[in-house]
């Protein structure tokens, strides 16, 4: 993580756009290049964020994600702000729409479906647990290949993860209504995709804990 001057950063941020901010400020810019500025700040004096920034995680999952044949974004540089408690990624955005995206413009496909649950099985055998995971986080390329973003809130596994660890992601997929309708209406399409990718946990043990939400 190497030191930026806020009069630098000030002027990186010229003629960005602001994608998203809150009371604090800026949280994500999109830069005059078409490159992203990621920022965080620590929000509590006791937390892993001391010693282990947001910032370095994002850039450490993104290698990580890109070792295991991920799509993902490209990490250009990871800074501290000192001037204003920021730590901050400036990344290449991984290009593509969002799921989302895809379906709110009704390009979403039905065989998409099949390709999602195909896309979490082969996550879950890399030994990848993003809590975070919903259809706003999951890109599909102009390769026709499905990957991840935001993802400073992913824990890597050197096994295949746990049965229980599945199921529970199954429940952070679907917390969000318009994502869980659109993946419902043919939960068949997405429980053939998952089990053609990975064999550890049964397709009867899918269909239940998604029934269940």
């Amino acid at each position: 993580m190497q030191p930026l001057d806020h009069r630098d950063y000030l002027a990186l941020r010229e003629g960005a756009q602001v994608l998203e901010a809150d009371g604090s400020g800026d949280k994500v810019l999109r830069l005059a290049d078409g490159s992203m500025f990621k920022l965080f700040r620590r929000k509590r004096l006791f937390t892993s964020a001391a010693w282990y920034p947001y910032a370095r995680r994002f850039a450490d999952n993104c290698r990580h994600l890109q070792g295991r044949s991920i799509p993902c974004p490209g990490v250009m540089a990871v800074y501290r702000i000192a001037e204003i408690e920021r730590d901050a990624v400036h990344y290449a955005p991984l290009p593509g729409d969002t799921l989302r995206q895809l379906i709110a413009s009704g390009n979403a496909t039905a065989q998409l479906r099949t390709d999602l649950g195909a896309f979490l099985g082969r996550l879950h055998e890399s030994g990848v647990y993003f809590r975070s995971v919903h259809l706003g986080n999951v890109v599909l390329t102009p390769e026709y290949r499905l990957g991840l973003i935001d993802i400073a809130d992913l824990r890597l596994y050197r096994r295949p993860l746990s049965r229980s660890l599945r199921l529970r992601n199954f429940r952070h997929m679907l917390r969000y209504a318009t994502d869980r309708h659109w993946l419902t209406e043919d939960t068949d399409a997405f429980i053939q995709g998952y089990m053609a990718s990975q064999t550890r946990c049964p397709a009867e043990a899918v269909s239940q804990a998604l029934a269940a939400l």
